[in-house]
């Protein structure tokens, strides 16, 4: 099919679209830390991203481009290409009554709050005590080395309206509110 004298590898190296910028691009992963406990993970192929959109941490799109539908990659990804260091400048107390109080406050619980500039920040609650609240502005992954096992599931280029939106819609389209 693919012509005359030509090998199956030239065939495949020429039908086989690599990851590239505007590129939407579908992962089977596994996350782990690295006492291998499992972080996360999404294995029924409906993890799709806009490659080049900054839709996912900066270490693993780097280490996905180039790679084609089919090709396994196993990669440790460093906190500065991942979540970030943790800041303990992001760390602060906060007054038990800036919360509902009829409202349980447990650690680990998130909340969204008001960033220095206005901007929404989510938040962990680190501890609770009678009259102050403990949040954690840094997300739960800064300064964790993530270790990612992935299978390349399928790559595609972008349609025109998801590279106008930058990032992927689904098999129906998409729409914004």
């Amino acid at each position: 099919m693919c012509g005359r004298d030509w090998s199956s590898d030239v065939c495949s190296s020429d039908l086989t679209m690599k990851i590239s910028d505007n590129h939407v691009v579908t992962i089977n992963y596994t996350l782990k830390d690295n006492d291998d406990n499992i972080l996360d993970k999404s294995d029924d192929g409906s993890f799709c991203y806009l490659h080049g959109a900054s839709n996912i941490i900066p270490g693993l799109e780097g280490a996905l481009a180039g790679k084609s539908s089919g090709d396994e990659i196993s990669v440790s990804i460093a906190p500065e290409e991942g979540y970030g260091i943790r800041d303990e400048a992001r760390i602060q107390d906060v007054p038990r009554n800036a919360f509902p109080p009829d409202q349980a406050i447990e650690p680990g619980m998130q909340f969204h709050a008001e960033g220095p500039e206005g901007q929404a920040v989510m938040v962990t609650i680190a501890t609770v005590g009678d009259d102050t609240v403990t949040v954690d502005g840094n997300h739960p992954l800064a300064g964790v080395t993530l270790n990612f096992d992935v299978i390349i599931a399928d790559v595609r280029e972008a349609s025109a309206e998801e590279l106008e939106h930058g990032h992927v819609h689904g098999p129906h389209g998409h729409h914004h509110d």
